[in-house]
């Protein structure tokens, strides 16, 4: 388990965002791959992506190429939610946010930096991602110079954090309201 009912509000938030952390930090933390779902006026969209980083203000950065899906949707409706599971500690943790897109600037530049190697063609194929194409070969191929031109970060400020502790008949939830810089702290009813 992640927490206990025993534990103070301010003890639980601490915690969860340990792990949270954990999740950017650790290559084989359950938190590395998370759900995010996007949302336009037309459609609602949800995907696995990678969590690359937490930093102190607990903003979540995912690198992805700026031609993708959860881009645009990101651009038109900055409205997100992640999705974190732990199965081990049988902790269910949810985030809803306002998304970022970065692409081109200070912080695209210093994240672009740390994508190493082969990694750097995820975010240039010639082909852009979703488009259709006639066999697969087509998707894997790259120009011979890799650069950021649509290498995208998308930060995630998280306003609302719901955390379930699954503890067989009696589970613990609780929720974490962002007002300003202060978090507002409250048990849930499962």
């Amino acid at each position: 388990m992640l927490f206990h009912e025993q534990e103070s509000l301010s003890e639980i938030f601490h915690s969860v965002r340990h792990e949270l952390h954990r999740g950017a930090l650790d290559h084989k933390h359950p938190f590395r791959y998370i759900s995010l779902a996007t949302q336009t006026a037309e459609e609602l969209d949800l995907r696995y992506v990678v969590l690359r980083e937490v930093d102190s203000d607990m903003n979540f950065y995912i690198f992805s190429d700026a031609r993708t899906r959860k881009v645009l949707h990101a651009n038109t409706n900055p409205k997100v939610a992640i999705l974190f599971y732990h199965p081990k500690k049988r902790v269910q943790i949810r985030i809803k946010g306002e998304a970022t897109v970065h692409r081109q600037d200070d912080i695209s530049s210093a994240m672009w930096s740390k994508v190493q190697g082969e990694s750097k063609r995820a975010y240039s194929p010639m082909v852009a991602p979703g488009s259709k194409i006639a066999y697969p070969e087509e998707a894997h191929q790259w120009p011979e110079t890799m650069d950021d031109e649509n290498f995208t970060v998308i930060k995630i400020s998280p306003n609302h954090i719901d955390a379930l502790q699954l503890n067989a008949q009696e589970h613990i939830r609780v929720e974490f309201c962002k007002n300003n810089d202060d978090w507002e702290m409250n048990w849930i009813a499962p």
